[in-house]
């Protein structure tokens, strides 16, 4: 049974959201602040958390940066449910760490589609090391070494890359990189997929150009560079 933390300061709608996740057998525990929520999470970790973006002590971003730059908490699925609606505020979660976004007001069948969609593939089992041409990357440990060298990536372009890598040789869409990387459907939207790759290649240097483009589908990667 999953253990879910919700962090929500509306009372109406953190009890839609306990009762419709403990209806459906999850564990559940509700937080009005970020304070208590981080003092619960220092003694237990969760399976995944709901988290509200307006909170009277700190946001809902500020939150999920500090997750993903904890060790211990920065493989938590987080699923930010806010009623800021504008496609940047969006893009901000979740470049931030997010793993999802739900727009308020929400139905419960999306709710309880969008967890469970979300622990399914948290839990799906990949390789611990992944390795295409002068790319390694250690999922245990979190890090990318390229041609011998370190290279830091941010959340987003390390799961961008770990996805690519899963499938090398294939032709990956965009909407199937927003689905995997981002956790939603932008409706067609490409820009954030090619910004992405753009950093991603350049902080790979000359192994950047194993990432192929394929116009009007998307991108792969291969063992071989690409030719310029």
């Amino acid at each position: 049974m999953a253990l879910i933390y919700i962090v929500e300061d509306d009372p109406s709608i953190q009890e839609i959201e306990m009762m419709a996740l403990k209806n459906s057998n999850y564990m559940v525990q509700a937080f009005d602040r970020a304070s208590t929520f981080y003092e619960k999470i220092d003694e237990i970790i969760p399976d995944l958390v709901l988290l509200d973006i307006m909170l009277p002590d700190e946001d809902g971003y500020k939150i999920v940066r500090k997750l993903r730059n904890n060790t211990k908490t920065r493989r938590i699925p987080v699923i930010m449910i806010t009623a800021k609606t504008g496609e940047m505020d969006m893009v901000k979660g979740l470049d931030d760490g997010a793993d999802d976004y739900i727009r308020k007001p929400f139905s419960v069948m999306e709710l309880l589609s969008r967890v469970r969609a979300l622990l399914r593939r948290s839990q799906e089992e990949s390789p611990e090391q992944l390795m295409v041409g002068e790319i390694l990357l250690d999922h245990e440990k979190h890090t990318v070494v390229c041609e011998g060298h370190h290279v830091i990536l941010t959340l987003k372009e390390y799961e961008l890359l770990r996805y690519l890598m899963i499938n090398e040789g294939v032709v990956l869409s965009r909407d199937s990189i927003m689905r995997f990387v981002w956790g939603v459907d932008f409706e067609g939207e490409s820009r954030t997929v090619d910004m992405h790759i753009k950093t991603l290649r350049q902080k790979l240097g000359n192994a950047g150009k194993q990432i192929r483009t394929i116009r009007g589908v998307g991108y792969s990667i291969n063992k071989e560079c690409e030719e310029v």
